[in-house]
């Protein structure tokens, strides 16, 4: 059962493509001269640096900050030297870009983000250098995508996605989400994991602590055809992560539909 109190905040919504948290350059869009794959061995020496300071901040900050705590990590150990997909739900802003870091602190992440994070000042230009994949409008520049995608499986790293899309901060189910980025997993016949983010009351403070859930590896069935792959796997790792949802135990937010 799901806890809250007088001050739980309840927020509105229509449609589960809501918007709650939006950057202050929304309508960013990636550019037509983009590079998801960078050559030069300067920017590559500079990334993973950049890297490793993220890595070193995310367990500080996922450890004291967000108060997070994970289980089932022993189901990653065996795939440590084989490249994988890692689903989320989407409901922290910023804690989303940082805690794939600390579930997966022995293997190189690849976050797929909305372009519009690039937008953000400050922060946005250095995410690309940190493996941030920025999603693209044309078909011309998916295919570059597809090819970083492939690459990372390939060198062995983690490609992180939130299906769920747009982030609505602390919320407790799991939305809808469709098939689309279940493709890469049928492709590159890579194992996928689901991490499911949960929220209960903590002894002190205000904010909910975080208790993640990993799961997996999940399979496509290569005995369907590739777009029933596709779709089994979406449906199997959404049903898990609803049934790791039912884990969660205290509102931040309220979220209601509109009538």
């Amino acid at each position: 059962m799901i806890k809250r109190n007088k001050e739980t905040e309840t927020r509105y919504y229509r449609s589960f493509t809501d918007d709650f948290v939006e950057s202050r350059n929304q309508s960013f869009r990636v550019p037509e001269n983009y590079t998801w794959i960078h050559e030069n061995l300067f920017y590559r020496i500079i990334s993973r640096c950049l890297y490793l300071l993220a890595v070193l901040f995310a367990f500080p900050y996922c450890r004291f900050w967000l108060h997070v705590k994970i289980k089932n990590k022993s189901v990653l150990k065996q795939h440590v030297k084989s490249g994988c997909f890692l689903y989320g739900n989407h409901t922290q802003p910023m804690g989303d870009a940082f805690i794939p870091f600390r579930v997966l602190a022995l293997k190189r992440v690849y976050i797929v983000v909305n372009p519009a994070n690039l937008g953000i000042p400050v922060l946005g230009p250095l995410l690309p250098v940190l493996g941030a994949l920025p999603l693209p409008d044309t078909i011309g520049q998916m295919k570059k995508l597809n090819e970083a995608i492939r690459m990372r499986i390939r060198e062995q790293g983690c490609v992180v996605f939130y299906p769920e899309a747009h982030v609505w901060p602390w919320y407790t189910g799991i939305r809808p989400f469709p098939p689309v980025s279940f493709g890469f997993p049928v492709e590159y016949s890579a194992p996928s994991f689901c991490m499911t983010t949960t929220y209960q009351k903590r002894k002190y403070g205000k904010k909910p602590g975080i208790t993640i859930y990993l799961d997996g590896p999940f399979y496509p069935d290569s005995s369907l055809p590739k777009k029933k792959q596709k779709e089994q796997l979406c449906d199997r790792i959404y049903d898990c992560m609803v049934r790791r949802s039912q884990n969660s135990t205290y509102q931040y937010i309220n979220y209601v539909a509109e009538d």
